[in-house]
């Protein structure tokens, strides 16, 4: 009977721990860096191009516009993302842009909510892209969670950034079309 008691003690204890983590530890926040051996308005269009997100972003499903002007300041969209198989939808808000330089948009679900910031800069001809993000959970079980797997939530943003990176990279997509003179005026002007 002591064991028992001994046991239920140490479970309750490791509850207890488990709920004060999420009370002192409610958000995360973490940064990553990459460079790209692209342009800048290469590097941007590319992560721009909805055609491409499910290149770039683990487990990208589809994006649904909902509201407002659509990839702008104030545009809502739904983005269903896939886990293992299970496809859950999170709301995308836009509530920065500054083309070329940064998008800022928030991100909730029933269990979370995420401010991000992606910038991009200039480096020499290539572009340096680093990401900024603030994420607490919804009821004090997933702040526990998620500052436990403060890791592992980092980990996927680190995988994200590199695919987007090799889609970068890789792209033969022409986003700066130059029009060329029909011949016939070229005559006239000589």
């Amino acid at each position: 009977m002591k064991i028992l008691k001994y046991i239920l003690g140490i479970l309750a204890l490791l509850v207890l721990l488990f709920i004060l983590i999420g009370v002192f530890a409610s958000e995360i926040s973490y940064d990553c860096e990459i460079t790209v051996d692209k342009s800048l308005a290469e590097s941007w269009a590319v992560s721009q191009d909805e055609e491409k997100l499910a290149d770039w972003l683990d487990g990208f499903v589809s994006m649904e516009h909902v509201s407002g002007p659509k990839n702008e300041v104030g545009g809502v969209s739904d983005v269903v993302i896939s886990d293992d198989g299970q496809e859950f939808t999170i709301r995308e808000t836009i509530t920065e842009i500054v083309p070329n330089e940064s998008i800022s948009m928030t991100f909730t679900s029933d269990y979370s909510h995420m401010d991000y910031t992606l910038r991009m800069a200039d480096a020499g001809g290539k572009t340096k892209i680093s990401s900024n993000t603030t994420m607490s959970g919804k009821g004090m079980l997933n702040k526990s969670l998620f500052s436990l797997m403060r890791g592992m939530i980092k980990g996927q943003e680190e995988t994200n950034l590199a695919n987007l990176k090799r889609t970068i990279e890789e792209n033969t997509k022409n986003y700066f079309p130059v029009e060329e003179e029909p011949m016939a005026d070229m005559e006239e002007q000589e």
